[in-house]
């Protein structure tokens, strides 16, 4: 568990690498609303650092960092109650994350499955931040004294790395200085799976616009998207063991629970024995409802970036207040000067 000392404290960040899905808000988004009331200090970042482990364009960057900005704020993080920022605007990310560089160790960054799903047989021409990236991430983390992470199933090997860093730290220093991070992974739709492949991840990767609900649809696109979502003939069945092998059910089931708030068990005791035509009809009423009002506030914060700066600009100033006094124990403890007026 994390050292008692520590104020309770969630961090997690996304990548403004383009085009927020249905995925992002259920597998992330809407975990971090109902945290901001969980009695924890929320801290939320767009990890543009991330970002630029593979080329982007810079417009483009700026563009996405904003539309991730707004996709947060539209889906209920407030500002004055969360800390909301990119993470470029915070240097102790970068410092920090150089000092881990310096912890963490080749066989544990070889180690890393992301890095070899990402660079795979190209790894000679990966970039040396791709291979860091995981140490980077510990630093964005660990600045905060971050108690908690949400996370899904794919970033969990990044956080038991964060967890190694800050015990071998601690061991090296022979302080108990970091707070071992504990994940957070619940909810019905953690791992929202492509609409036309039950066993593929929904991204805004994948060539097919099908495949995804982007949070920009319109009511239409979304409502079309479900329709001709992959299915199976069987009806729903009435309980979760009917589900087994039948991937694409699953993935429909489990969007319409997470969207509902409610559990599978609860949405098969409803919905068991229906044929798909009529259960995807009630998913894409519910995924209407709960996205409309997510995209029109979207796209009103869009058409204002100097406010989205503003806000982001004053989170900044937040989250360095919480970083800095952190990042300044941090250089004593390993012997760094510190004397500038």
């Amino acid at each position: 568990m994390a050292e008692t000392g520590h104020t309770q404290r969630v961090f997690s960040g996304i990548q403004p690498s383009g085009g927020l899905t249905l995925g992002n808000y259920l597998g992330a988004i809407k975990r971090f609303v109902s945290m901001q009331d969980g009695g924890s200090e929320t801290v939320y970042c767009m990890v543009d650092l991330h970002a630029i482990t593979v080329w982007q364009d810079p417009e483009a960057l700026r563009r996405q960092t904003r539309e991730l900005a707004a996709g947060f704020i539209a889906s209920g993080i407030d500002p004055e109650r969360s800390v909301l920022f990119n993470q470029s605007q915070v240097s102790a990310h970068a410092r920090l994350g150089w000092i881990f560089n310096c912890v963490a160790r080749m066989g544990w960054m070889n180690r890393m499955t992301q890095w070899k799903e990402k660079a795979g047989k190209n790894s000679e021409n990966a970039s040396l931040g791709l291979f860091a990236y995981p140490s980077l991430m510990a630093a964005d983390i660990l600045a905060y004294h971050a108690t908690h992470v949400p996370v899904g199933e794919d970033q969990k090997q990044h956080l038991e790395l964060t967890r190694d860093i800050a015990t071998k730290f601690n061991q090296v220093y022979g302080l108990d200085f970091f707070p071992i991070t504990e994940p957070v992974i619940e909810g019905a739709a953690t791992r929202v799976m492509s609409l036309r492949d039950g066993l593929k991840k929904m991204s805004k990767s994948d060539p097919s616009d099908m495949s995804r609900i982007n949070l920009t649809d319109s009511a239409d696109t979304i409502a079309r998207k479900i329709r001709k979502a992959k299915t199976d003939p069987e009806p729903l069945p009435g309980a979760v063991d009917g589900l087994a092998n039948r991937p694409e059910a699953r993935n429909l089931v489990n969007i319409y629970a997470a969207l509902a708030g409610i559990s599978v068990d609860a949405t098969l005791a409803q919905a068991g024995g229906r044929q798909f035509g009529q259960f995807k009809t009630a998913l894409a009423e519910l995924a209407v409802e709960t996205l409309a009002p997510i995209t029109s506030e979207m796209a009103r914060l869009m058409h204002d970036p100097a406010e989205i700066d503003r806000i982001i600009g004053q989170g900044a100033n937040k989250a360095a207040a919480i970083a800095e006094p952190i990042l300044d124990q941090v250089h004593d403890i390993v012997g760094m000067i510190r004397s500038r007026g």
